[in-house]
């Protein structure tokens, strides 16, 4: 991936779009075998690899740029889906608030533990991934700080979106960080493919 804007126009609207739905769709606990996992796994690490390719090509700065975008982008998807729920339903609706109402407020709350967990998880992610790349060359060394930012990310959100819904907090924290371990080690290829041209801007033409 060449160093240019277009590049830099779509990692940042795959973040955004992965952030959204991880919001969206984390209000569903899924099984496989005796794991318990918010279905919020599919696309939240997503995330992540977003930002080290951003910060791998286009610098601390960037990233950070793409942090602070994420929390803005969250605390707006706050206000809308609380405005939606504060305006009225039409008349042929109104048997359906009360379920719209439940859902939506359980999205809020996962907004909100996700915001605190994203801007923790994410703020020492930037730092820790930029302090190793200033001191050591391997790429797979600084890509995998995702491992450590994983844990914060998965205890903060889970135990502010889950506690009092499910059983064992500690167990579903282990299962998910796990899980994220995996698929940020699985994500050290691409990462290495994307950022296989570093700093170079492509041809003109490709701007």
């Amino acid at each position: 991936m060449y160093k240019t804007s277009r590049n830099f126009t779509i990692v940042t609207a795959v973040f955004v779009v992965c952030l959204v739905l991880s919001n969206i769709i984390a209000a569903k606990v899924i099984q496989i075998g005796f794991v318990e996992l918010p279905a919020a796994i599919i696309v939240y690490p997503i995330t992540y690899l977003c930002t080290d390719i951003i910060g791998e090509i286009w610098g601390k700065k960037s990233a950070r740029f793409l942090i602070n975008l994420g929390i803005a982008i969250q605390l707006m998807s706050l206000a809308v889906i609380y405005l939606s729920i504060a305006l009225p339903p039409a008349v042929y609706m109104t048997e359906f608030q009360a379920t719209y109402t439940a859902a939506l407020s359980s999205t809020a709350r996962f907004v909100i533990a996700s915001l605190i967990a994203y801007a923790v998880s994410q703020s020492f992610d930037i730092f820790a991934f930029h302090w190793i790349k200033e001191r050591w060359h391997p790429k797979w060394l600084r890509s995998n700080t995702t491992i450590v930012s994983q844990l914060i990310d998965t205890s903060i959100f889970i135990t502010i979106a889950f506690i009092g819904v499910v059983q064992n907090i500690v167990v579903m924290i282990l299962s998910q960080y796990i899980v994220k371990v995996c698929i940020a080690l699985a994500d050290t290829p691409f990462f290495y493919f994307l950022t296989r041209h570093g700093q170079k801007t492509a041809p003109a033409d490709s701007e």
